[in-house]
């Protein structure tokens, strides 16, 4: 066992994932790292010379990669170390999994839901059945392979010339014909995806703020939640305001970009509570967070827009005092429904 290299190093397009690949003489490991460093997810991808006949755990208890025994490894001779001109990571559209290729041929798949301390591991092309390590590429490939294959279409078509644009426009046009003609508009993109905008859409006696660009990518970790993540994981946010618009926007620089930054996903009856003090919440008035609706009596119907064959739902952001927070955590929201309607701050 000598020192570990790292062959390959490539970072999410949303920056809250990382997939390395590390040789160690013996074998050689990716690993799906967050971005404090921190590993959501590993599978063996090879041994670089014969396979032993079992485990050495006291290998592994002082830290050093697996090395597959002969009974896991479609290649027992072993084959020869990864260089990273031929290693390409492709990511999930959701950025919280990734498959990986070698030469063009698909070698690994880490998804979303790989859990170590679970015994859920990666894919790997050269495992047999299912070990601690990695489990067979073949064996999951039915259900991989579609996930594979959009995942290669969505960065195509995302980095196509005028990709953001067009989608921009769609977006914009749903919500003229929803909400009426919009005012302003804040770009709160950043340096990493996902590019999101926000738009003023003023009503009587009231303005209508909604996120443009969330919907453009599925929030991450859905799949493990809901059994039909299609209706769920595309959403836009939206928050009504009597107060001055940029002061409510602040809720979308917040928020807008949490799902993806911290790989988790928004939906109906979700809560969040404000990151600050309570006195710099933006809404004020004893407000310390938000409550996620899909429906709101009295606010404009903003369904009807779909993308990438997913249903779009907006989620109205209502702003919750810090006992109707405690209150929606111990009993739900729908124990808030009588005060709600008709809240706009």
């Amino acid at each position: 066992m000598g020192t570990t290299d790292v062959v390959l190093t490539d970072t999410s397009p949303y920056g809250s994932r990382t997939v390395t690949v590390e040789y160690e003489g013996a074998s050689s490991v990716a690993y799906l790292r967050g971005a404090d460093g921190g590993i959501h997810g590993a599978v063996w991808l090879a041994n670089h010379g014969q396979a032993p006949p079992s485990v050495d755990l006291d290998q592994i208890g002082r830290g050093h990669a697996p090395v597959m025994p002969v009974a896991n490894t479609r290649v027992p001779e072993g084959t020869a170390p990864f260089t990273a001109a031929e290693l390409e990571v492709l990511w999930f559209e959701e950025g919280d999994g990734a498959a990986l290729y070698r030469n063009g041929d698909l070698l690994a798949v880490i998804p979303g839901w790989a859990d170590l301390e679970r015994g859920m591991p990666g894919y790997a092309r050269d495992a047999v059945g299912e070990s601690p390590f990695a489990w067979s590429l073949d064996e999951a490939l039915e259900g991989l392979a579609p996930r594979i294959a959009k995942a290669r279409s969505y960065w195509e078509w995302r980095h196509g010339d005028g990709a953001w644009q067009s989608f921009q426009q769609f977006v914009m046009s749903h919500l003229d014909s929803r909400v009426g003609p919009p005012a302003r508009y804040w770009d709160i993109g950043g340096d990493r995806l996902p590019t999101v905008g926000i738009t003023e859409r003023p009503q009587n006696g009231y303005t209508v703020l909604s996120t443009v660009g969330m919907s453009c990518q599925r929030m991450p970790t859905v799949e493990q939640y809901i059994d039909r993540p299609d209706a769920y994981t595309r959403i836009e946010l939206a928050i009504a305001t009597r107060g001055e618009p940029a002061e409510a926007a602040q809720l979308f620089l917040w928020l807008a970009r949490y799902p993806w930054h911290s790989i988790t996903w928004l939906g109906h009856g979700h809560t969040a509570r404000w990151y600050g003090a309570p006195a710099t919440f933006p809404l004020g008035r004893g407000h310390e967070g938000v409550l996620m609706l899909d429906t709101v009596p009295g606010l404009p119907d903003l369904s009807g827009f779909a993308f990438g064959g997913d249903e779009v739902r907006w989620l109205w952001l209502i702003p919750l005092t810090d006992h109707e927070l405690r209150i929606a955590a111990e009993r739900g929201h729908e124990a808030l429904a009588l005060s709600l309607p008709g809240r706009i701050p």
